[in-house]
């Protein structure tokens, strides 16, 4: 009886089709969006080749990005994402001191708005803020004597970054929080009693000596995901608004700068050097996460 030939695959070939989709979906995007920041481009005619005139024109001639953007940004980016990433923290610890049912449960009650943020954005939060006397929150604030009249809490340049940051951290909670959620969760107890047998005294010096050294990875994952989910987020703005621009630039971040002129300005080339600025930004936050939770020998 003959035995059956044996057929292996070359390493390269099982890594093939995930290098065929890597290169589609990543590295030919962002190579043409490069090409593309150095020319002028309307998406008629020709791009056609400036130079660095775009970059020049962006930090030195942009008054809205200078004014607006790059503040509204970095706030932003201080309250969900980094203020996300601490309550994502803190919210899987809690969750992990729960019984596994109940742990469970809560967990996907905090998990889901993170799946479905943007459609609830404009069937909840809207009607929540809407800026008439029917809007939820004016409502509830006019019955109990705290304003006189509506807030318009959606085209206030005011409020408007308040009602972002609010919608954004509601629904930050995703894969980051699953994923600190389950390193918590698995760290072996034994390591928590031997750190209070050599001196650990209570649950705060538990977090910062035992579980965030146990769960690094985890930890460097969450951030990463929180530096992603802030910038994908970022048309929350414009959701809420109804607009782009956004009302007085209020809630103008970087991500909707990049949708103003790429897709109603249509400047595609003024657009794109834009993108590789905020690529940058994120690739350094991502080298600092990365510095900070590393793994050390």
């Amino acid at each position: 009886m003959k035995e059956k030939k044996k057929f292996n695959l070359p390493p390269w070939a099982l890594l093939t089709p995930y290098g065929i989709i890597f290169s589609v979906f990543i590295i030919i995007p962002v190579v043409a969006a490069v090409l593309l920041s150095f020319t002028y481009f309307n998406t008629i005619r020709p791009p056609e080749f400036v130079g660095l005139q775009n970059y020049i024109d962006l930090f030195t001639t942009d008054s809205t990005f200078l004014k607006y953007v790059v503040p509204n940004t970095i706030a932003y980016a201080l309250f969900v994402g980094v203020g996300g990433y601490i309550l994502s923290f803190f919210l899987a610890w809690s969750l992990s001191q729960l019984t596994h049912g109940v742990r469970t449960v809560m967990a996907v009650i905090i998990y889901s708005p993170s799946l479905t943020g943007g459609i609830l954005i404009a069937n909840i939060w809207k009607v929540i803020f809407d800026g008439s006397e029917t809007g939820y929150l004016n409502y509830w604030l006019m019955e109990l004597g705290v304003i006189a009249e509506p807030i318009k809490w959606l085209q206030s340049s005011d409020y408007l970054m308040v009602v972002m940051i609010i919608v954004a951290l509601w629904s930050s909670m995703g894969v980051g929080f699953l994923s600190i959620l389950s390193g918590i969760t698995n760290v072996d107890k034994e390591i928590y009693e031997a750190a209070y047998m050599d001196g650990v005294k209570n649950r705060f010096q538990e977090i910062f000596y035992v579980t965030i050294p146990s769960i690094k990875p985890q930890m460097l994952f969450g951030a990463v995901m929180a530096i992603v989910n802030t910038f994908q987020t970022s048309g929350v703005g414009v959701a809420l608004s109804g607009s782009n621009p956004t009302p007085n630039y209020a809630g103008q971040l970087i991500g909707t700068h990049i949708e103003d002129f790429g897709f109603i300005r249509n400047e595609m080339g003024y657009a794109a050097a834009v993108s590789v600025v905020l690529l940058l930004f994120i690739k350094l936050m991502s080298t600092g996460a990365n510095k900070l939770f590393a793994e050390k020998d």
